[in-house]
């Protein structure tokens, strides 16, 4: 029986593997990293190719290792695979792929693994058996899980009166692949995140005629981005997880950076939204306000939920749908650590939650093992 398994192998899964070799557990022998992809790089294997990592927000070093000097006009995608498969070899960590897993419960015997008292206020008397992984391959059997599946196999498509009657074609964010596949037509970009701000300038810059619907106008802020401000919007994000509420996307409490590019396009009229949607029509789009928009294609960059249906026998949603953390730790189940929840969600803090992930693991089968000693 394994002491950890890791699901995910992004930036916080990473990071937690990097962690919980750093303190002693062995690789294979101790903890593996399952990941779903057939190559490394995590999300984002997947960005579309047009997104250079001139272009990119977000990419982070991992710990220990910093994001060699690469070329700005490489698309993201080559770089970060790269990069994390480099990291993987450095230090050796045991990522298993391609290995979708399906489900996690608990194994059914009578076998309890006890935890006492640690950093993080988990009650000693806090008992349950091994917990059982199972992917396409083999079951894992482990003490405990950290999840770091983040969120980009949960598109989320928002439900409009019409939407079924659209004659063009409806494409999510995952799906985007290049400006130029939409040369000569007119699109609609809904949504109000960066990936919708970064759609809308690729495509005006391709000729493309656009539209910008947004639920709420957009909050573009000068705020700079520096270390005390990335804890506020942790603090933010963290005060719904804490309270069982599903978590608001970070972008929705950072607002967008109101970078010079940015400014350019709002001065050119196309980073203005037109509003919400009231409805679709076969021919396009209904605002609000009730003006229309004739579109050959609706690009939904209408972000993510997080991927948990392989924990679903868990059972660990509150009435409210949300799971209540206490940073990293779940509350219905001890056995059980979350990263890329809430705002882990985002590469703001990808890396300490991992590390606060792994910490805490190492403190729980310390407090096993000492335990079971005594």
């Amino acid at each position: 029986m394994l002491d950890v398994v890791v699901i995910g192998a992004g930036q916080a899964g990473l990071s937690a593997a990097y962690y919980l070799a750093r303190h002693g557990l062995n690789p294979e022998t101790d903890f593996v990293v399952l990941d779903a992809n057939p190559e490394p790089g995590g999300a984002w294997l997947h960005r579309w190719p047009s997104l250079t990592l001139g272009g990119a927000h977000g990419i982070h070093d991992l710990p220990g290792m910093k994001l060699p000097p690469s070329d700005p006009t490489e698309p993201a995608s080559s770089v970060v695979s790269r990069y994390y498969g480099s990291y993987e070899n450095a230090f050796k960590l045991p990522v298993h792929r391609p290995v979708k897993v399906n489900a996690v419960h608990t194994l059914a015997d009578d076998a309890a693994v006890l935890f006492a008292e640690d950093d993080g206020g988990v009650p000693a008397d806090i008992a349950g058996p091994p917990l059982v992984v199972e992917t396409d391959r083999w079951n894992y059997e482990t003490r405990l899980v950290i999840n770091a599946t983040g969120t980009w196999d949960k598109p989320y498509w928002p439900h409009y009166p019409g939407i079924s009657s659209f004659a063009g074609r409806q494409l999510h964010t995952r799906d985007f692949r290049s400006a130029a596949e939409f040369a000569g037509q007119r699109v609609l970009v809904v949504g109000g995140g960066t990936s919708a701000v970064q759609f809308l300038l690729q495509l005006a810059a391709a000729g493309v005629q656009t539209a910008w619907s947004t639920r709420r106008p957009p909050e573009f802020t000068s705020r700079e981005f520096n270390p005390d401000w990335g804890r506020d919007v942790e603090r933010r994000v963290n005060e719904r997880t804490s309270a069982g509420l599903p978590p608001l996307s970070v972008v929705g409490v950072t607002g967008l950076p109101l970078t010079q590019q940015y400014q350019n396009g709002i001065a050119a009229g196309t980073l203005v939204s037109r509003g919400g949607l009231r409805e679709l029509t076969p021919a396009g789009a209904v605002f609000q306000d009730g003006t229309t928009f004739n579109a050959d294609v609706i690009l939904w960059a209408t972000g993510f939920r997080a991927a948990l249906d392989h924990l679903a026998l868990l059972k660990l949603r509150e009435p409210g749908g949300g799971i209540v953390m206490d940073g990293v730790k779940v509350a219905r189940e001890p056995r059980l650590l979350m990263v890329g929840y809430g705002a882990s969600a985002s590469t703001l803090g990808a890396n300490r939650a991992g590390r606060a992930a792994a910490l805490a693991a190492i403190d729980r089968l310390h407090v096993e093992a000492g335990a079971t000693v005594a």
